[in-house]
């Protein structure tokens, strides 16, 4: 039996464009933490991203993952957004599943929580570590 939503379709999207990827991250709330008004950082993003899966109600987009993955160790799930009208559904654990399964399912997956998300992640199965170090991100200069 699927746990998926009713004319929710999921799928891997490489091709997403920016402006539906900007689209979706406004309507989640995770635009409060990415660059939407740098369209050639959100372009690399895409680009760089080996999993990207969508998943679309009717054609339209209302949930994203965005992983990076070497597809044999690990699995970081950079971006989790999920239009704030349609949360609630099922469709942030399926993206996490799909995401998952599509990198393999002997990788670790890993993320990093939103502020607001924190409470989230246990609820769809996802352990909770304190092991996580980071390096801030400097300013880009003009060269790269």
């Amino acid at each position: 039996m699927s746990t998926e939503p009713i004319g929710v379709r999921y799928q891997t999207e490489p091709g997403l464009s920016v402006d539906e990827f900007i689209d979706v991250l406004v309507r989640s709330s995770l635009a409060e933490r990415r660059p939407i008004h740098d369209r050639e950082v959100i372009r690399g993003m895409l680009a760089n991203a080996q999993l990207v899966l969508t998943a679309r109600v009717e054609g339209v987009l209302v949930g994203v993952s965005r992983a990076i993955t070497d597809f044999a160790y690990c699995t970081y799930l950079s971006d989790l957004a999920v239009d704030e009208a349609f949360q609630r559904r099922g469709i942030g654990r399926e993206l996490i599943r799909h995401t998952h399964e599509s990198a393999g399912l002997h990788t670790m997956l890993v993320l990093l929580a939103a502020p607001k998300a924190e409470s989230y992640y246990p609820h769809v199965g996802l352990t909770k570590r304190d092991s996580c170090w980071t390096i801030p991100r400097q300013p880009r200069s003009d060269n790269t």
